[in-house]
């Protein structure tokens, strides 16, 4: 009985060896991420966690010589602050208005036509509508300025019509900046429209078509069921970048007139660096931060719908 326990007493440190073994090869085999590693903690994940504890605290840029933890005392404020509100419901309707509806229809009905199109008409709308996605967003944003200005490009065009003359950015400024936004970020729903309807059946179309199914119906039965996780992708990721936008609104009306196009991240810019509020523009930031995943988790829960 004694020698026939031996072998199985001496597997242990063996299996203990061999598990050791791996434990130091994986260990080797992450190493060349280390320095990628310590760099995302100290130039993201520090700053992110620097500019969290900021919120809770009083910081300015000047007037004060100290900083003190004031809790939640910020975003108390900012709910309370007609402005912030004013700012969160501007932030809504610029990102339902040119991403959610703009952005997103656009893109996909360019796709849909581009396929329809012969190759030159193809390209040249392809040139046209990238060259406004690949601007950078100052340029884009000085570019619709001078489109919208009441003596710019528009009102020009309006005259050879014979119709009347409009200030767009003062009568009409989230409008304005919600249209600039559609014509800068179509390019990014149209590509990825234009892949996914390359995954489409042409089987399937072709015996819709057969049937007698029209443009509409082949469209609405066949096409967006298919894209259907697609369509919720692209609505994610042009949702966060809208909620972003900062420099096309500013180089436009920078918010105003007065607080009409006045989106969060304006007023972030304006209490954080032209009031010298730190702590109650990080405190928007986190705000801002929210939002954009709660949009997130909506889309999320569209997609898992669809995968049940």
């Amino acid at each position: 009985m004694k020698s026939a326990a031996a072998p199985a007493d001496a597997a242990v440190p063996l299996g203990r060896a061999a598990g050791g073994r791996a434990a130091r090869s994986s260990l080797l085999r992450g190493l060349p991420l280390l320095p990628s590693l310590v760099l995302l903690a100290v130039f993201l994940a520090g700053p992110i966690l620097y500019c969290v504890y900021d919120a809770f605290t009083d910081a300015q840029l000047t007037g004060a010589a100290e900083t003190h933890f004031v809790g939640l005392a910020n975003f108390t404020r900012a709910f309370g602050d007609p402005d912030f509100l004013n700012a969160l419901w501007l932030t809504l309707v610029f990102v339902v208005g040119s991403a959610v509806v703009g952005q997103n229809t656009l893109g996909l009905s360019l796709a849909v036509l581009a396929e329809k199109a012969t190759r030159p008409v193809r390209s040249l709308t392809n040139g046209v509508v990238i060259a406004a996605w690949v601007l950078p967003e100052i340029v884009a944003g000085y570019l619709m300025y001078a489109f919208f200005y009441q003596q710019g490009s528009l009102n020009d065009v309006l005259d050879l019509l014979g119709l009347p003359r409009q200030n767009w950015l003062y009568t009409l400024p989230i409008l304005a900046v919600c249209l600039a936004n559609v014509w800068r970020g179509t390019a990014f729903s149209m590509m990825v429209y234009s892949a996914a309807l390359n995954e489409v059946p042409r089987d399937l179309l072709e015996a819709a078509e057969m049937d007698g199914a029209g443009v509409w119906h082949r469209l609405w039965h066949i096409t967006l069921p298919v894209i259907r996780r697609t369509i919720m992708t692209n609505l994610m990721l042009i949702t966060l970048q809208t909620l972003s936008v900062f420099g096309l609104v500013y180089a436009m009306t920078r918010g105003g007139p007065g607080n009409k196009s006045q989106t969060l991240p304006v007023f972030m810019y304006q209490q954080a660096f032209q009031n010298s509020l730190i702590g109650y523009g990080t405190a928007i930031a986190l705000v801002l931060l929210v939002v954009g995943a709660l949009f997130s988790v909506v889309y999320l829960k569209l997609l898992k719908v669809e995968e049940d």
